[in-house]
């Protein structure tokens, strides 16, 4: 009888601690990741759009509105990225904390080239993970919802916060130093989408994409025409697809402007936990190897 009273406790134990875990919605694989950066044991994290998945096209389920209802904590970027957010929201009846992972992050707008509805309109980017300085921003806003969330695990947070903020200030650096040992007429790149100005502009990478901030959009034959002339004449270096995209338009670029697909990069959704970018910081470095052995 003790025995199956001790068998019994030992494994109520786990279930007790997971049970006791702060229950957090993170919209998308991305800020999924940095959460459980910082939230560590602490956490238990459900991403609603998964690895290699498009958060543009996401369509939430009756399952996605009982995990946001069950949640205390819910994490999106914020900047237009999630358009589906506050009607998941709605339908959840969502009491907790909503934290904007990008809030306080100077958002870069985009005026169309391409003509993808026949208008030049601005448009807000919201992918601006892609520069790590930005990035320090996501965790402090991140780490700032779990602290009221779960004031008892105030220093604990702290201080995983602050270990990943180093680490992702010494990839920066690093960043920083490898592209500005590259002619800047060099770092010209074709992309799916519109999913890289921050990193374009942070580390100094003109990058052309014939789909707008959205894989939804649709870029027209005037703006594939514009795309394949601007290649041309600015000699870009490099055409690169996307994780979570169609390759179809880029393949046809490509081969009308002359300029080889030399390999993926990872815009918006991590890979998967075998693939090369299961982290964010593995997911950064991946990309800035890849675009520098190819700029190079």
């Amino acid at each position: 009888m003790k025995k199956t009273l001790l068998a019994l406790a030992l494994l109520a134990g786990p279930l007790s601690a997971f049970a006791a875990k702060l229950p957090v919605v993170a919209s998308f694989s991305i800020v999924a990741d940095m959460t459980r950066e910082v939230g560590g044991d602490r956490v238990a994290v459900v991403s609603l759009v998964g690895a290699d998945q498009d958060a543009h096209v996401y369509q939430p389920t009756p399952a996605d509105v009982k995990r946001v209802a069950a949640a205390r904590v819910f994490v999106a970027n914020g900047l237009g990225f999630e358009g589906w957010l506050s009607r998941l929201s709605r339908s959840a009846g969502f009491k907790g904390i909503t934290v904007e992972a990008a809030k306080g992050v100077k958002p870069i707008e985009e005026h169309s080239e391409l003509g993808h509805d026949g208008h030049d309109h601005g448009e807000i980017n919201p992918h601006a993970w892609h520069d790590l300085l930005a990035a320090q921003k996501y965790v402090a806003n991140i780490e700032a919802a779990l602290e009221k969330a779960d004031p008892a695990g105030r220093d604990y947070y702290r201080g995983r916060a602050s270990a990943y903020t180093a680490k992702l200030k010494e990839l920066d650096a690093w960043a920083i130093k490898s592209f500005s040992a590259i002619p800047a007429e060099r770092r010209k790149v074709l992309t799916s989408h519109d999913a890289f100005p921050y990193l374009g502009k942070r580390y100094g990478i003109r990058f052309i994409a014939p789909q707008g901030v959205s894989t939804e959009t649709e870029a027209s034959a005037k703006g594939v025409a514009q795309i394949v002339r601007q290649v041309r004449q600015q000699k870009v270096s490099a055409v690169f697809f996307e994780n979570m995209s169609d390759q179809k338009l880029l393949g046809q670029l490509s081969r009308e402007a002359g300029v080889k697909v030399v390999g993926k990069l990872y815009a918006d959704a991590l890979s998967a936990p075998n693939g090369p970018a299961p982290s964010f910081v593995a997911l950064f470095r991946y990309n800035a190897d890849t675009l520098l052995k190819a700029l190079k």
